[in-house]
């Protein structure tokens, strides 16, 4: 009886033992670090040695955090410009727990700490945007030189015009980390990068710049037409001056042929008659005769003195006998 008494004792003593130990020992990850709290309150250092460990059991308890590096991303935002531009911004950065204890004392858990960053970081993107122009915001390389087709180079206006920047988009984001970092600090974390991941132009915003852009488009299309317009007349007024110049040197070749040829009929019609004296006659007498059909008709009067010219040949004439 008495051994049986002895061995549950044993055994009692054995669990309660096994059940103090496992609540004494507890092991830490490679990617974790632990807080020991007795009765709420950080005790000691934090445990970054990945392994197994030894705490008072009962009274304290084994807090787990991250010891990776930790991503945040914030919630798109709509924040103005210098110039009162809206753009819609979305950044992301990456953090780290870098004092265990103060970060256990003033977040605890990981949801407070992406909401604490939220406030700060989202803060201090809203404050460095306020405070340059959208172009610093958007462009990053500094004396940037666009690539301009050629048919545009000569265009007027701001076409394909890159205004001047003094830090760019690297320099903003830089603002960011450096005014955020401290701020951080305090809740135990290390802010390691900050970046925005997209920058858009609000609705409103996005509209006004499609019209911009119609327009720009609209201004090139306008000057091709009227490039177009004045090479079309410039391509007209040579073809009028090269039409009157060939009409020209034609109609001068013509009038030139047609003297000559007067020239030669002359010359021909002078030798033919010019043969004898009845030949000169026959000649004034055709011509004569040429005229009276051109200047006589049915309802054509003549009044002619006897020694005209033209009525000596009628004169000659006989009039002819009627029947009795």
């Amino acid at each position: 009886m008495k051994q049986a008494v002895s061995l549950i004792v044993v055994a009692i003593v054995a669990i309660v033992g096994l059940i103090v130990l496992a609540s004494a020992l507890y092991t830490v990850n490679e990617t974790e670090q632990v807080i020991i709290t007795q009765f709420g309150k950080p005790v000691g250092d934090a445990i970054t040695n990945a392994g197994l460990q030894f705490k008072t059991p009962f009274i304290q308890d084994v807090n787990r955090l991250e010891k990776r590096v930790l991503r945040w991303d914030g919630r798109p935002s709509e924040i103005p410009t210098k110039d009162k531009t809206y753009i819609v911004v979305d950044a992301f950065g990456r953090w780290r727990i870098s004092d265990p204890v103060q970060y256990f004392l003033r977040l605890r858990d990981e949801r407070s700490a992406q909401s604490r960053l939220d406030d700060i970081l989202g803060s201090e993107i809203r404050n460095a945007i306020a405070r340059h122009e959208l172009i610093e915001v958007i462009r990053t390389t500094k004396d940037r030189v666009p690539e301009v087709d050629e048919v545009l180079a000569d265009s007027r206006g701001s076409i394909s015009v890159l205004y001047p920047i003094k830090r760019g988009r690297e320099m903003v984001e830089e603002d960011i980390f450096v005014n955020a970092a401290p701020k951080v600090a305090e809740f135990g974390i290390e802010l390691m990068d900050l970046r925005f991941k997209r920058i858009n132009y609000s609705p409103s915003v996005r509209q006004r710049i499609y019209e911009r852009m119609i327009s720009e488009r609209q201004q090139i299309a306008e000057r091709f037409r009227s490039e177009g317009a004045g090479e079309a007349a410039k391509i007209l007024g040579q073809k009028q001056k090269d039409l009157q110049e060939i009409e020209s040197i034609a109609y001068r070749q013509i009038q030139e042929i047609t003297g000559e040829a007067d020239a030669e009929a002359t010359e021909i019609y002078a030798n033919a008659y010019n043969q004898s004296p009845e030949a000169i006659e026959y000649y004034e007498l055709t011509k004569t005769l040429e005229t009276y059909g051109s200047i006589l008709t049915n309802d054509t009067t003549v009044i002619m003195t006897t020694d005209s010219d033209l009525f000596k040949f009628l004169k000659q004439q006989k009039p002819e006998k009627t029947a009795p």
